[in-house]
């Protein structure tokens, strides 16, 4: 009787292996957990991490045929199909209203968001802290053009404000809170969390997706025990962030509550990228002058098999 049972997926020999382009940011724990808890192998899994310093350049890695999947907000992915790059979501693996914000220096002379008019703001470009940027501008009467903005690589950050190459920038976590640790209480902090809301998903090319559903499915299931992992043992988790992304441990604490870790597909990822379309085409950081249907860049079936309570999104 032994010799008919099916076997463990991790006993059949050589598993399946995939490359996961993720980073170290706070939007990552799930991916992160997943793979220091053994749960991909138990599904079935080899994961071969390809460490990012931000999810642009993940994305890119399965643009360019060197990952098999990404973790990436929204704002990327938007970016990416408007190109006409064959990108698919198959699930948020986080939400977030409170992970940017604009920092300035204490001797930039900016109390209020009305001070950042002809101040250098430092952004990066075709991310989430572009879009942000914008968005914060507008809800305090100002426009781009009031301001000078300047391009900066996000791990140029903090040293760019802490020679005053800016006199603020906008920007996510880790970063947003050691650029405030550095600058001190003084620094003044805007946070909008009524304008925006922040997706991160992982996201594969569309190809791949049919062709390797049972892939798909097995690391979606390691992600959703991951989610279970945190919600049930938040301290655990959050000290395995730390060790693994080589951050204090109360960096990760103070972020950690700003996050919603959950394995997801809702509205909320649509209405994004559709409000993100708007903004690029107005700005003309895009050709592109129509609505693409994003719908056919989220891949539902996947997730709705593995946690059909999680699919929100209308077919």
């Amino acid at each position: 009787m032994a010799a008919c049972q099916e076997s463990p997926p991790q006993s059949r020999g050589l598993l399946p292996k995939i490359t996961v382009a993720f980073t170290d940011q706070p939007e990552s724990v799930l991916m992160h957990v997943a793979l220091a808890q053994g749960f991909f192998s138990e599904e079935g899994l080899q994961v071969e991490p390809q460490m990012h310093g931000f999810g642009k350049a993940a994305l890119q890695a399965v643009v360019d045929g060197k990952a098999d999947f990404a973790t990436v907000a929204e704002t990327p992915l938007m970016f990416s199909i408007l190109r006409g790059e064959h990108i698919a979501v198959i699930a948020n693996i986080v939400t977030s209203s409170s992970n940017h914000a604009v920092v300035a220096r204490p001797d930039a002379g900016i109390a209020e968001l009305t001070d950042l008019k002809g101040k250098r703001i430092g952004f990066i470009a075709g991310t989430t802290s572009e879009f942000f940027l914008d968005s914060i501008l507008t809800a305090s009467g100002l426009t781009r053009a009031e301001i000078e903005p300047v391009a900066i690589q996000p791990q140029d950050m903090q040293a760019s404000i802490e020679l005053k190459q800016v006199d603020a920038v906008c920007t996510w976590n880790y970063p947003l809170i050691q650029i405030q640790r550095q600058l001190g209480p003084a620094a003044a902090v805007f946070y909008d969390r009524d304008i925006y809301t922040e997706t991160f998903n992982i996201a594969a090319q569309q190809a791949f997706i049919e062709q390797n559903a049972e892939t798909v499915e097995r690391l979606l299931r390691a992600l959703v025990k991951a989610e279970t992992f945190v919600a049930e043992h938040p301290d655990a988790a959050q000290t395995l962030m730390a060790k693994l992304a080589q951050l204090e441990l109360s960096l990760v604490k103070d972020v950690w509550a700003n996050f919603n870790y959950e394995v997801a597909l809702d509205q909320t990822l649509l209405i994004t990228l559709e409000d993100e379309t708007r903004w690029a085409m107005k700005n003309r950081l895009v050709d592109a002058a129509a609505m693409p249907d994003f719908r056919q860049h989220i891949h539902l079936d996947s997730l709705a098999r593995v946690k059909p309570s999680a699919v929100a999104i209308q077919r």
